[in-house]
């Protein structure tokens, strides 16, 4: 049997891809030496972080001594110190990033290697995704690449390994009028594969060992990303022009999303995480990340040296490496290829899901694979940085069950702590001895984590607004202050549903419990109430059960906002699907610079899909292997 049920391809130009084993420790074709300034910069991100917690944790120490430390306290300390460094790293971030950005524009100095002409291939993977979109996408980029024109040569390939008949057959239809519509300049390809054999990896895997030989480089696309021609060409440039680089990493921007959670996310990554990416380019220098999309890669850097070897799971068995791309990233490093990161290339975009309950389903996928991180930590040949980057997409997750845990000794804490005040001694009853004001110094150290919190969506609004035009664009300041305001309020309210659901998502991965792969859904379509209610069960009833502990005294007070969030996680799971994008308030839209002065490309991509769909549902006959 055939290995493709459907195959459009061009000549095969085999690659050969290297066999890797986590046990060896390759000689990397070069070793790299980072310079005094880089280190500096580093230093400046890391240091002020660890010693921000470290002064934190002892003042908590110096809190509590004056009763003594008991062990709950002292888990309490620990804990403190284990979920702080990261708030604290996010900080000393943006402000490196803000620093260096005010020093120097220019973070990554460039070298200049092979002005030579490029053969590069966009690899689009997909799996029974939307065949009007990812199709409709790439046809406005092939597009945007054949209006500049240049020396270098693009096609694209669709790899696909969708198994629902009606998604195959509307695939071969829609790369039937791509072909038909695609410029002259540029060949496009699509690849139907009968088995979905080692997911996405296989997919690329399979696309490298067959066709790879043939090209210098491969942009790697997800089915919602889009980037515009003049990115594209930007990445295929600084890939040629540094012969060091294996990997060329962009930002991508969140578009699309239409409804209150989508636009959350797409205001948080326009707003802050620009500069947060900006802080990122800085300490992470040669030794980058992979996002698994949006990147260029040096084709035959990437097959010597980033095969992935399976890992072994329970009972022996071959375990898929799941969360894929921060290891390549790792691999490419160890073998002596650099890994950038361009915050600011632009035209890179992507897509995020609309409803809390998708963003949720996508995130238990997703903590699995980053959970297998912490396996690798010990892999020969990895750079610092590159352990670092595992370990730190681990943390992301175990943090949720640290928080919650935080909390709960909390509320032991602060409520033990009430309970037990007295300001008489019994051998002196007429004279009360006062406390001193330690109640008042733990509170003020909560509220210093609170507005540590808040310092990166505060100093990335602060730098976007000092330029004149994106307050114009805006409609002044007074109007992105009052979304910032909306869109802080928003995500506190859904932060403990997050924490909980992300908590739950570490249960299920540490006891093996496999989460299945589902396309992510991009729509604004609603979930039923009972459906809701039966995701959301278990923040209901510890909301519940923390709201009759409130009232019958038990646990303290200050829990009252969080318990709150978790009883009304149904209907701010509904709340989540509302469409915003259209809304009466302005600052109750969430709008971001390029949701109020949409760039071409995203405009274009728009227009190709609904042309592509009222294309397919008019249901034309031919298919791609007549």
């Amino acid at each position: 049997m055939s290995a493709y049920t459907t195959c459009m391809m061009p000549d095969r130009a085999p690659l050969e891809m290297a066999a890797q084993d986590f046990a060896d420790r390759p000689t990397p074709r070069r070793r790299f030496r980072a310079s005094l300034s880089d280190r500096l910069w580093r230093f400046a991100a890391f240091a002020p972080a660890v010693a921000v917690t470290i002064m934190l944790i002892l003042g908590f120490v110096e809190w509590f001594r004056s009763g003594g430390v008991t062990a709950l306290e002292t888990s309490a300390i620990a804990l403190i110190g284990v979920t702080f460094i990261w708030v604290s790293l996010s900080v000393s971030t943006v402000i490196v990033g803000l620093l260096r950005l005010a020093i120097s524009p220019r973070r990554l100095h460039e070298t200049h290697g092979s002005e030579a002409k490029q053969n590069v291939a966009l690899l689009v993977p997909v799996y029974n995704e939307s065949p009007a979109d990812v199709f409709g996408n790439i046809q406005a980029t092939l597009k945007e690449l054949a209006q500049r024109g240049g020396d270098d040569r693009y096609s694209a390939f669709i790899l696909s390994d969708s198994f629902e008949p009606e998604t195959i057959y509307q695939e071969e239809q829609a790369f039937l009028a791509l072909r038909a519509h695609c410029p002259p300049n540029i060949e496009v390809y699509y690849r139907h594969r009968a088995k979905n054999t080692d997911k996405k990896v296989g997919n690329l895997s399979d696309w490298l060992e067959n066709w790879g030989g043939a090209y210098d480089a491969m942009v790697v696309l997800d089915a919602d990303s889009l980037m515009s021609g003049a990115a594209i060409r930007h990445l295929t440039r600084a890939l040629a022009n540094d012969p060091d680089a294996g990997l060329v990493q962009s930002y991508p921007l969140v578009i699309g999303a239409e409804t209150l959670f989508g636009r959350i996310q797409q205001f948080s990554n326009a707003v802050y995480g620009w500069l947060l990416a900006e802080g990122l380019a800085v300490w992470s220098q040669r030794e980058g990340n992979y996002w698994g999309h949006n990147a260029i890669i040096r084709t035959r850097a990437f097959a010597d040296s980033a095969r992935l070897p399976y890992l072994r799971g329970r009972g022996g068995r071959s375990k898929l490496i799941l969360s894929h791309d921060f290891v390549e990233a790792g691999m490419l490093r160890r073998a002596g290829w650099t890994v950038r990161f361009l915050p600011n290339a632009g035209g890179s975009y992507e897509e995020a899901p609309q409803t809390l309950i998708d963003y949720v389903l996508r995130d238990r996928r997703w903590c699995r694979g980053n959970l297998q991180h912490l396996r690798l930590l010990g892999v020969r040949g990895f750079h610092p940085i590159t352990r670092f980057h595992l370990f730190q997409g681990a943390i992301a997750y175990l943090l949720s069950p640290a928080w919650l845990t935080l909390i709960a000794i909390w509320a032991i804490i602060g409520r033990s702590g009430l309970e037990t005040t007295s300001y008489f001694s019994s051998t002196n009853p007429l004279y009360p001895i006062w406390p001193e004001n330690t109640q008042m110094g733990g509170w003020g150290y909560l509220l210093f984590i609170y507005a540590m919190l808040l310092v990166p969506k505060i100093t990335g609004m602060i730098a976007l607004a000092m330029n004149r035009q994106n307050r114009e664009i805006y409609g002044g300041l007074r109007r992105l202050i009052s979304s910032v305001l909306f869109e802080i309020t928003c995500s506190i309210l859904y932060a403990p549903i997050l924490m909980v659901q992300q908590s739950l998502a570490v249960f299920r991965a540490l006891i093996g419990r496999d989460q299945s792969w589902t396309p992510q859904s991009r729509s604004m379509a609603r979930y039923s109430w009972g459906m809701m209610l039966r995701f959301h069960i278990v923040e209901s009833a510890l909301g519940f059960a923390m709201s009759v502990a409130i009232v019958f005294g038990v646990i303290s007070l200050w829990l009252a906002p969080i318990a709150l969030s978790l009883i009304m996680a149904v209907p701010l799971s509904r709340l989540s699907a509302l469409r915003v994008s259209d809304g009466r308030f302005p600052a109750l839209r969430l709008d971001t610079p390029h949701s109020l002065k949409e760039p071409r490309i995203i405009t274009a991509a728009r227009e190709e899909r609904v042309a592509l769909k009222a294309h397919l549902e008019s249901g034309p006959v031919a298919t791609a292997a007549e």
